[in-house]
């Protein structure tokens, strides 16, 4: 997963027959013995509803009393929680698309369009645009989800902890899709069937934030706005702090996601709230395990994998000087120390991508 791309474009679909050939090769893939990927991807409701259960009961407690304060300067902080636990959704749309949270189709399905909604991403539209993020993982003019652009822009990155340039775009493409206007750029990935759902979830999104509006107007009050969409805006912060640990500064255009990938250790309550995204390299390396064996999946791979982070600071320590020189130097990279490892005897690789 990442946030929405840095410059706020997808990447535009070219047709590059030297790409196309080397598309085809395989990326890296991780030996791990076959029963243990088998229990590893195994999907439970007890784990999913564990962790979402939690953040419902969270969001809903937080906002009732975001709600109480309003009026004060109490609701300062109390939005603060409030709308960071809201935007902790984005992880969640993320993990949802995959469909692993939960062993039933209809909870994944369930949070995945609330996740979405609540995120500012058309699920439909999103589903399909995360799976070439996957496909292409940080291969410029393939990858749709970079974040961070060669040479490097700073201000989108720093503006972005509000909001301000991934969804304004989001929300502008909902209002188009609304309306019908569906681009060349979407029509390239987006099954003609999934067209008219997305449609329809776009005019249903308009509708809620029009009838939340219409509430705001009659009670002459901001406070409706609080709860719905303006989160993401005054409270993503942890989300973007997060997400940019994930690919930015790394190498581009490689088929191995230990270049171009990190996994960050961070404490429990931003694991909680991220979904276990900070093991972001198992995530890409084996997209079918499930958030709640990610950490499991470490243990098991991580003789195979450059030495995770052990903080948010040591991440930030080495990719923000990165970044800096990469306003200038666009072919600088953050080189990550590969380990020599032969394959073990029993051991298969694993499938790579979804």
């Amino acid at each position: 997963m990442s946030s929405m791309p840095g410059d706020g474009t997808a990447a535009p679909h070219v047709t590059d027959t030297a790409f196309e050939d080397g598309i085809g090769q395989q990326w890296y893939r991780p030996a791990i013995p076959r029963a243990v990927l088998k229990e590893l991807m195994k999907r439970s409701d007890a784990a999913g509803w564990r962790n979402f259960g939690l953040w419902l009961a969270l969001l809903i407690a937080s906002g009732v009393v975001a709600g109480l304060t309003w009026g004060s300067w109490w609701a300062v902080p109390a939005f603060f929680v409030y709308g960071t636990i809201y935007s902790s959704s984005d992880a969640r749309w993320h993990e949802l698309a995959h469909g692993t949270p939960f062993k039933s189709r209809r909870a994944n399905d369930f949070f995945y369009h609330l996740s979405s909604f609540m995120t500012i991403r058309e699920g439909y539209w999103w589903r399909w645009s995360h799976a070439r993020h996957h496909t292409h993982t940080y291969f410029q003019t393939r990858d749709p989800e970079i974040q961070v652009t060669r040479p490097t822009r700073v201000w989108p990155i720093v503006i972005d902890f509000v909001g301000l340039v991934g969804c304004p775009l989001e929300i502008g493409k909902i209002v188009r899709h609304a309306f019908g206007r569906v681009d060349a750029s979407t029509d390239a990935f987006l099954p003609a069937a999934e067209k008219p759902k997305m449609i329809a979830s776009c005019r249903v999104y308009l509708a809620v934030v029009a009838g939340t509006i219409a509430l705001a107007v009659a009670l002459h009050s901001f406070l409706p706005l609080m709860f719905i969409w303006t989160p993401r805006f005054y409270g993503g912060w942890l989300h973007q702090l997060l997400g940019l640990t994930q690919h930015a500064g790394l190498a581009v255009n490689v088929k191995d996601h230990r270049l171009n990938t990190r996994t960050v250790h961070i404490n429990p309550v931003f694991r909680f709230l991220y979904l276990n995204m900070n093991y972001h390299l198992e995530h890409h390396l084996l997209p079918m395990v499930p958030f709640h064996a990610l950490p499991r999946l470490h243990e098991a791979i991580k003789d195979q994998l450059p030495p995770a982070y052990p903080s948010l600071y040591s991440a930030y320590r080495e990719m923000l000087p990165a970044l800096w020189k990469q306003r200038s130097d666009s072919t600088h990279v953050i080189e990550r120390t590969l380990p020599a490892r032969d394959v073990p005897q029993g051991a298969l690789p694993a499938q790579s991508n979804a």
